[in-house]
This record gives structure tokens, sequence and C-alpha cells, in this order.
């Protein structure tokens, strides 16, 4: 079965389109999800499968919070209290001990320290979206704001057709990167300088709280890109 250039997944777009304009064209084929990706070098593929593992045994814990959260509203807590600690503590080394590695392996490069350094000097960027943006996108920093965008799927992509007929919506890219950049964008909305204004200035707007999140995000990327490409840290912007 073929698929158009509208709706090829493999390209991370998803929704059907009568017309796309060339630019979010030029946007999807020379930057598909797994462009720069065929063949990453020993340590990214390393710190690739780390991040994943962990990403994986955080939503356990999560999931394991949630059910014990339950049992307290059920009253059946004290029965499972003593297996529930022990699981969690489990994942909790589990967890420690991933982040130690991804740390070692990072320390060890000094380009992959570099832009670490670089990713975490701006205020809402932590270890965790640092390592994540240096694992899943190894573009950062060799393209433009708004490719960088794209790939991590906070890109508005135009629908022609259908119920969501002349409305634009983000979608596909790199599904693991966007979560955490949305996470990240949660943290800079309200300590990153730059950021809180710009989030203050949509939500002062009227923009729903999705909206102002996604769009924060989206410049956050950009932020980050750009520092990259320039090899600069952060640095509030002059008046």
């Amino acid at each position: 079965m073929s698929h158009s250039p509208a709706n090829d997944p493999s390209r991370g777009t998803r929704a059907k389109t009568d017309r796309i304009d060339a630019e979010l064209i030029a946007r999807f084929v020379a930057f598909r999800p797994d462009a720069g990706r065929t063949l990453p070098h020993g340590k990214l593929r390393l710190l690739r499968a780390l991040t994943s593992k962990r990403a994986q045994l955080v939503k356990t814990r999560k999931r394991l919070l949630g059910q014990i959260k339950a049992q307290g509203k059920l009253g059946s807590t004290e029965m499972f209290a003593a297996m529930d600690e022990d699981f969690k503590g489990l994942l909790d080394r589990q967890i420690a001990g991933l982040e130690a590695q991804i740390e070692d392996i990072i320390a060890a490069d000094a380009s992959l320290a570099m832009t670490a350094d670089i990713l975490r000097s701006v205020p809402g960027i932590g270890p965790v979206a640092s390592t994540m943006l240096i694992a899943e996108m190894p573009e950062l920093g060799q393209i433009s704001g708004e490719q960088a965008a794209a790939l991590t799927g906070l890109a508005p992509i135009a629908h022609d057709s259908g119920a969501m007929r002349g409305k634009r919506a983000i979608g596909g890219g790199r599904r693991l990167l966007r979560h955490v950049m949305f996470q990240a964008a949660l943290v800079a909305s309200n300590h990153n300088p730059v950021l809180k204004i710009f989030a203050g200035r949509l939500r002062a707007a009227g923009k729903p709280h999705k909206v102002s999140i996604t769009a924060v995000a989206r410049k956050l990327v950009t932020i980050v890109n750009a520092l990259c490409k320039s090899s600069q840290k952060w640095a509030v912007p002059e008046s």
C-alpha cells in the first residue's frame, strides 16, 4: 500500500491534507523523524538505550505510586505496604543506577559534555531533558530552529480537509522527546526569565494552557538549537 506525501507516517505526519505548502514538504522530506540517526555512533546508541530504559522504569514507578494511592482510598494500604515499599526501592535504585551510567558516558566524552553544559545552562532544561535531546536529536545545532521544532513534533501542521480543516495542530516527530520537552516547558514557564514572560503574555491573551505550553516548548527547542549552533551557554538577553 502506497502513502501520499501528505499521509506518510514515516515522515511524522498523521493528517490527510489536500494541499501541503512547499515549506512543509521540504521540512518533513528533508528532515523526517529518522534523519541523521541511521547509524549513530556507539555512545549515542548506548545513551538512547539507557534513556529509554530509564523512561520505562519511571513510568512503572509512577504507575506503582498511583496504585498505592488507590489502595489508600480502599483501606488496603497496610496489606501491601512492605511489598510496595520494596518494589519502589528497587525501582529507585535502578533508576539512579541508569542515571549514573548516563552521566558517566556524557562526562567521558568532551563533545557530549560540552553540549550537556550548554543545554543545562538554559533554565528549564535539566539532566533528563538534556540527555534526551543529546540522545534523540543528534542533529541539534546543525539545523534551523524550524527544523528542530518539526523533528520534535512541535511545529504546527495545517489541516486542509476533514473536521480539522482550516486548523493547525502539532503531531509527528519524535514522541518521547516531545513529551520531555513539554515537561521542560512547564518548568521554564515558571523559572526561565524570558519564557516566563512569554508564557504570561500567552495566558493574558487568553490562550488555552496546552497551546501556551506547546508554544513555550517550541521556543525552548529553538533556543537550545541556536545555542548549540553557536556553542554558547544561556544568557539573559539585554533589554
